[in-house]
């Protein structure tokens, strides 16, 4: 069952505005209006949320506007800047989601998440990640999944929810109850269901189609059929100019996987012709594969470094052709490099007494590819003397600064997600644990070594201007080592709340 994610902006061409203006230039509380022509008329054609709590909506004339609304921020409307931007953040989902993105005019995207959601973490992690990601970037989103591109259009703009994934297989039930307006019919269409006494999706869909064919024409029904499922909705994926991308068009279609395997390979081999003209490497591949029913199946996968081996490539991507559901056959495939970098030439090792350095980026790029790329990492040291700011996870092949973790103090070979509280009896300042209790085994201390006082960090926040911990580093009676930490002096209550912790345990 096809995945489709419809991504909304309901303040698109305001929230684009404000972010080309800069928010110093225009306050985020200032309402703001965008204004064009209708006719001889000057109109809002855009509003933000500020301007439509005032009461402005759109085909308001201008000077209504303006009179209605003091302060208000009233600038040309730019519809064809507005179209060129929805392509560059349909582009950014192309290389960060799935391979099957599309704009929306004129105030969203629709993406064929098929297969794609598991490398987020599953749909709902995967749509929080986008409302997210387009919120720090000043962009106001709603985003629903669901098994159709009318569905989940619908749900996205009209849904009661910023986030709204709805279960394969009940489609149907998610949209009944939305209003008409749900179903992208033109504006005149819907209000005449409305003087017919049409509200929701279930009383048209309720309809004797026929009459309703008769009256306003086949729309109506193919809308409703589309939302539903009954007929298929093709997305016609974006294709920028700069994207390296070979075709093959089949004079008849092909199904077996024997089939689409060997033409896999052959674009491959004529993508790394072009890449190599480019100087170039992928680093993310898409291959597409267009059915003769309007359905597009995809493949993505990635290399961990820019890569034009043509073997490699091809058993990365039929690895996967088991994923792809041929349909009634595949009338045409695309192999696009979605992603590439400069790929630079390397010296070979010319000497018989010399090793090869081993390369391990073939294995990780086929870990990644199944279990995504978000989940394999390594971890890289970072300039901090609190425990668990001085690590990060960094992608696996990401070259080597040379750094490393301090060596004059030793540290536990585990360090716990978050230090956790334990009982603890102990003389204050300086002494360490006699015993402690920790997951509710007590145990009895019999050797330690500290402490080590760390400080917080002052110039991050102003509540460590004054912490400090005390480390120790304790042994129990059955020879097992811990990390162990008082939250303070133990004199000044101002350096911590003198409580106890257990932070990591030594191999």
């Amino acid at each position: 069952m096809p995945r489709v994610t419809s991504l909304f902006l309901p303040s698109w061409p305001t929230d684009r505005f404000r972010r080309k203006s800069g928010d110093a230039a225009l306050p985020p509380e200032t309402p703001l209006v965008l204004i064009g022509r209708d006719g001889r008329r000057r109109v809002v054609l855009a509003a933000d949320a500020a301007a439509r709590a005032a009461g402005l909506r759109i085909g308001v004339p201008a000077s209504k506007a303006q009179a209605l609304v003091p302060g208000l921020a009233i600038h040309d409307a730019e519809p064809d800047a507005d179209t060129m931007a929805l392509e560059r953040l349909a582009l950014w989902a192309l290389r960060r989601y799935a391979p099957v993105v599309a704009a929306d005019p004129p105030d969203g995207l629709v993406i064929d998440t098929t297969g794609a959601d598991h490398l987020h973490g599953g749909e709902m992690a995967m749509l929080a990640e986008m409302v997210a990601r387009l919120g720090a970037s000043g962009l106001a989103a709603r985003a629903a999944v669901a098994d159709t591109w009318g569905a989940a259009h619908a749900l996205a703009r009209f849904g009661t929810r910023q986030t709204i994934m709805v279960p394969s297989g009940e489609t149907a039930k998610a949209i009944l109850p939305l209003p008409i307006a749900a179903l992208r019919l033109p504006a005149t269409t819907i209000d005449s269901f409305r003087r017919l006494g049409f509200e929701t999706v279930a009383e048209l869909a309720g309809a004797p189609r026929a009459s309703l064919a008769l009256r306003f024409g086949p729309e109506p029904g193919r809308r409703l059929d589309q939302a539903f499922g009954r007929v298929s909705e093709p997305i016609e994926p974006i294709r920028p100019e700069e994207i390296v991308e070979v075709r093959r068009n089949f004079a008849e279609p092909i199904g077996a996987a024997e089939t689409v395997a060997r033409y896999t390979g052959k674009l491959v081999v004529e993508l790394c012709v072009e890449l190599e003209t480019r100087g170039l490497g992928a680093r993310r591949l898409d291959l597409l594969f267009f059915r003769v029913d309007n359905r597009v199946e995809a493949i993505r996968v990635g290399t961990a470094t820019p890569v034009r081996d043509t073997k490699r490539l091809t058993r990365l991507l039929t690895d996967k052709i088991e994923t792809i559901d041929p349909g009634f056959g595949i009338e045409q495939m695309w192999l696009a490099a979605t992603v590439a970098e400069p790929l630079r030439e390397q010296q070979t090792i010319s000497s018989l007494a010399a090793a090869p350095e081993p390369d391990v980026s073939d294995v990780i790029d086929i870990l990644a590819n199944r279990v995504g790329e978000d989940r394999l990492y390594r971890l890289a040291p970072v300039q901090s003397d609190v425990p668990e700011r001085s690590v990060q996870r960094i992608a696996p092949m990401t070259p080597d600064t040379g750094e490393g973790w301090p060596g004059h103090w030793p540290r536990p070979s585990r360090l716990l997600p978050r230090p956790e509280p334990i009982e603890t009896v102990a003389l204050l300042p300086d002494h360490p644990p006699v015993t402690f209790t920790w997951r509710g085994v007590r145990r009895r201390v019999k050797r330690a070594d500290g402490p080590e006082r760390v400080f917080g960090e002052w110039w991050k926040r102003d509540a460590e201007l004054a912490a400090v911990r005390d480390y120790f580093q304790v042994e129990d009676e059955n020879g097992e080592r811990y990390w162990v930490y008082r939250a303070g002096d133990g004199e000044d209550a101002a350096t911590g709340s003198h409580k106890w912790f257990m932070h990591g345990i030594f191999g």
